[in-house]
């Protein structure tokens, strides 16, 4: 069933009591960069923040008949960012396999297939949108399937309900079934006309999505250069050094290239508003280079762990200052709540001898995703004009999570407890542009 939005008139203010956290900076960096108000307000009107801070502060800047939205005992955040997924994969979530090759041809060609169904991708569009907004997701970079049809889907689906999305058609022209087969030059054309169409239509973003390496001839992955740099305010996504069969696959298939990143780097690929997913088998001239350019890690530590894929080393990444962000990577990854793979990507640092603190965490889903994703400003924190996008999460939201956080000593072990015991059911109600898309059910 179909998330309703409810919008308070946008010209007035509005104003939302509660425990408030946002970032300002890193706080594996900064000790200054939490800004936590136990008792705090939001104040938004036409779907920006005009203030964020103390309530016994900011109440008196407000006219007296300002309604103030109640929600002391809760926690309100800036709403989670999702830097890496696949809509297309949603009815395929939880599926079986020995390995990310083997799976792709299991499960994820077949059911990517069913896209060209103007219908089909409606349907799950408007699901896959629905289950986003519950886990408290307000932005997300997601991949379509190869038919320009299932991007129509999920834009008219984000624009209906006025969300930051950015989303792309995936080019694939090779190593693939032949029923997901396009061309270099039909992939292209496509794509350009996603983007005169969408990019930057209301808060719809679009990105070149060429799907892997492997997956795209050196013809498609010219011209997708060429819309690199004709159109360098659009994004650019896709997958690199996921899995070890992968990365030498790439090597046969690109014999003169460095590394796998040096393939898509040879191309011009690397520059600010580029995504790669996974990046777990890099070498230190790989992240020095996505550093240098700017590029930036979607880290996907559930779909990682579930396809056996490796362990991502947060510790070398800092050490060479690569832009991070978190990611679901549904269907590989096994849940879109972004306080799952909070979870998770505790495990996989601890792995590897690395411990990333809760605040790191919220970090990484909210102000680091934005950095990540050049957004820094628009959204990801309630910086003033910032666009309204939050979440209310309920520290009760199961018995188990409420005794625990009823004496919690610390906003780091509050935060680790929800990040640890928190899932879906944690998310109260979720903000876009100020406008409520989803509020749970009692």
């Amino acid at each position: 069933m179909r998330t309703t939005v409810e919008c308070h008139n946008k010209n007035i203010i509005q104003a939302y009591r509660a425990r408030l956290l946002h970032f300002t900076n890193d706080p594996a960096y900064d000790q200054q960069s939490t800004a936590w108000f136990e008792d705090g307000l939001l104040i938004i009107a036409e779907g920006k923040v005009i203030a964020a801070g103390n309530y016994d502060q900011l109440k008196q800047t407000l006219a007296e008949d300002t309604v103030i939205h109640d929600y002391r005992g809760k926690l309100i955040i800036p709403g989670f960012i999702d830097t890496h997924l696949h809509y297309p994969q949603t009815d395929m979530i939880a599926s079986p396999a020995d390995g990310l090759l083997p799976w792709l041809e299991r499960y994820t060609f077949p059911i990517e297939r069913k896209f060209a169904d103007t219908n089909y991708a409606h349907e799950v569009a408007q699901f896959f949108v629905d289950e986003l907004l519950r886990c408290g997701t307000t932005t997300a970079m997601v991949y379509g399937s190869v038919h320009q049809e299932s991007v129509e889907a999920f834009f008219l689906e984000s624009e209906s309900r006025n969300l930051r999305m950015v989303a792309g058609k995936v080019m694939m022209d090779r190593n693939c079934p032949t029923f997901l087969q396009d061309s270099a030059e039909t992939s292209a054309l496509q794509t350009e006309t996603i983007i005169k169409k969408w990019h930057r239509r209301g808060r719809q973003l679009v990105a070149i999505t060429p799907r892997f390496a492997p997956t795209s001839s050196e013809s498609q992955l010219q011209l997708a250069s060429e819309l690199v740099r004709a159109y360098p305010e659009v994004y650019l996504q896709t997958h690199v050094s996921e899995n070890v069969n992968e990365v030498a696959w790439v090597k046969s298939l690109f014999p003169k290239a460095r590394s796998y990143l040096d393939v898509y780097d040879s191309y011009g690929m690397l520059r600010p508003k580029s995504m790669y997913a996974h990046c777990i088998w890099l070498d230190d001239n790989d992240r020095t280079r996505m550093m240098q350019t700017q590029s930036a890690v979607a880290v996907c530590p559930t779909s990682n762990l579930f396809l056996g894929s490796g362990l991502f080393d947060f510790e070398r990444a800092d050490k060479h200052q690569q832009l991070l962000s978190l990611a679901t990577d549904v269907g590989a990854g096994t849940s879109f709540s972004m306080l799952h793979t909070m979870n998770e990507a505790y495990k996989v640092a601890r792995m590897q001898g690395t411990h990333l603190s809760a605040l790191r965490l919220f970090y990484l889903a909210t102000l680091g995703a934005a950095r990540s994703m050049q957004l820094e400003g628009t959204i990801g924190n309630f910086s003033t004009g910032a666009e309204a996008d939050f979440i209310v999460l309920d520290l009760s939201a199961t018995p188990l999570l409420a005794r625990r956080t009823s004496h919690a000593e610390s906003l780091e072990e509050l935060l680790f407890c929800l990040a640890m015991l928190g899932d879906d059911r944690a998310v109260l109600a979720t903000y876009a542009a100020g406008c409520v898309v989803h509020k749970r059910a009692h």
